[in-house]
């Protein structure tokens, strides 16, 4: 089982840049795909970024597209989201999320296996 640990989000101002860690334990990411939701107050959790286990391939929500970036360091156990260009509705809870399962990354909370606990995010305008 691998415990996840998000760090990295704060308060920052509409066009500026933030990078989420996602720190595990327990177990080595490589054995997992690894991904990025988020969730806004009084809304569901949504799919932003997964990366492939094997390959590295990458995908994204179509909101996100060419502003966030997620990528992995496995030495370091850790995964990362790159998020420029940030927009006020950002702004969200963001939880990492690991899936033991191979196969195309899914985007929906039910394919994931483990998760944070989150790191706020707030975009000011």
């Amino acid at each position: 089982q691998v415990q996840l640990v998000e760090s990295g989000g704060g308060l920052v101002q509409a066009g500026g840049s933030l990078r989420l860690s996602c720190a595990a334990s327990g177990r080595t990411l490589s054995s997992y795909t690894m991904g990025w939701f988020r969730q806004a107050p009084g809304k569901e959790r949504v799919f932003v970024a997964a990366i492939r286990r094997i390959g590295g391939s990458t995908y994204y929500a179509d909101f996100v597209k060419g502003r966030f970036t997620i990528s992995r360091d496995n030495a370091k156990n850790t995964v990362y989201l790159q998020m420029n260009s940030l927009k006020p509705e950002d702004t969200a809870v963001y939880y990492c999320a690991a899936d033991e399962s191979y196969g195309t990354p899914g985007r929906f909370v039910n394919q994931y296996d483990y998760w944070g606990q989150g790191t706020q995010v707030t975009v000011s305008s």
